[in-house]
């Protein structure tokens, strides 16, 4: 795909023209706007997690608010983290996690990846779900140097999952 760029055209590819005119639309809609975000509590009691439940990330987010401040509660909303079904699942847990009345804030969390692997926190129903979402939401999506939309209209990004432990409890 050819995209003019400073009067020369360059390459770029569909998904990265698809980004782009997404980020466009929802920031016209104000979901990037700071004056939205809510900020995180100081104390939580109960705190829910969205994330695949195998693997390391969900293993080391309980570790860190463990270790920090074991007085709080975690809920998992299981979800597939990458491939088709993904975004779908996302917006499921989200839901979920919004239907508990005492949820103090969310945790949107997944590794690292390639572009194609983090696609679905850069789908807009993921996007609008965060939006919409009851309780505040911290995205933690990839690694410090991965940036999605989750992360631009959630109420905080946290570079990495670890991070994001650290960042919505205090360290007791």
């Amino acid at each position: 795909i050819l995209a003019q760029h400073g009067g020369n055209c360059i390459r770029v590819g569909e998904r990265h023209l698809e980004l782009e005119r997404l980020k466009v639309k929802l920031e016209a809609e104000g979901l990037f706007l700071d004056s939205r975000k809510r900020p995180l509590p100081e104390f939580p009691k109960r705190i829910g997690v969205a994330t695949s439940p195998f693997g390391s990330v969900w293993h080391d987010i309980q570790s860190i608010i463990q270790r920090r401040f074991p007085l709080v509660e975690l809920a998992l909303a299981p979800t597939p983290v990458q491939g088709d079904a993904a975004a779908a699942g996302i917006v499921d847990a989200i839901e979920a996690m919004n239907r508990e009345e005492d949820l103090d804030v969310v945790i949107l969390a997944r590794g690292g990846g390639s572009l194609e692997e983090l696609w679905p926190f850069n789908e807009e129903v993921v996007a609008r779900a965060i939006y919409s979402s009851r309780a505040p939401v911290v995205s933690a999506v990839g690694h410090e140097t991965d940036f999605t939309i989750a992360d631009m209209v959630a109420d905080r990004r946290a570079p990495t999952p670890s991070a994001a432990a650290e960042l919505v409890v205090p360290d007791s």
